[in-house]
């Protein structure tokens, strides 16, 4: 005989799974929802240094970053501990890979070298950029009404024949972004973006 009790618990076993169906069909449809697509882009004119072009191959390595930033996620701390992001949108390229491609563009718009790119033409280049990415997010305000963009990255410069460092330069950009709108914010990004990688170009042009 089934007692009222055992169909009491059949009958809550049965809701939970139910639930924990509906949560999972939520969760995946949440995963499928499109999002708006933002991309940054190098300064648009770089010059090269009177003199400097040369026949040096460059090789651009993936930066490395933390795991809040190893995404496609367009990062936003409400406060320096937390780390969100801004809902419904992300970038073209997860962080690194976009860092690394502004690099490449930027030092390509110089003119300043014989070949840039993300691997060598043969079997090592002349030179590697190096980078870590330290910052790349958006800062909410203690008012909660706007937001600072903080660009921040480490980057070396290695002579590939002996692996040795040659030089070594913080560059940081930022920008204020007067309300938390996303396409303010993303605006702040691009003029904190178009501070670092022009600074980046020209010091590397430099280094080299």
């Amino acid at each position: 005989m089934i007692t009222w009790q055992a169909l009491r618990r059949a009958m809550g076993a049965t809701a939970l799974a139910l639930l924990s169906g509906c949560a999972a069909i939520s969760a995946v449809s949440d995963a499928a929802t499109p999002l708006d697509v933002f991309e940054l882009r190098a300064p648009g004119s770089i010059p090269a240094l009177a003199g400097r072009a040369r026949a040096q191959d460059v090789i651009v390595e993936m930066p490395t970053t933390s795991g809040a930033l190893s995404t496609d996620r367009i990062l936003i701390r409400p406060n320096p501990v937390q780390a969100q992001y801004l809902p419904d949108v992300r970038w073209s390229e997860p962080t690194p890979q976009m860092v690394q491609t502004l690099m490449l563009r930027s030092i390509e718009a110089t003119g300043a070298v014989r070949y840039v790119g993300r691997t060598p033409l043969g079997a090592s280049g002349d030179f590697a950029i190096v980078t870590e990415v330290i910052d790349f997010q958006a800062e909410v305000t203690p008012d909660g009404e706007t937001a600072n963009v903080q660009i921040t990255l480490l980057v070396r410069v290695v002579r590939e024949r002996d692996a040795s460092i040659v030089a070594t330069r913080s560059l940081t950009g930022s920008a204020v972004a007067p309300s938390t709108e996303t396409l303010t914010v993303i605006d702040a990004f691009n003029a904190a973006s178009d501070q670092v990688f022009a600074e980046f170009a020209s010091w590397v042009q430099t280094a080299l």
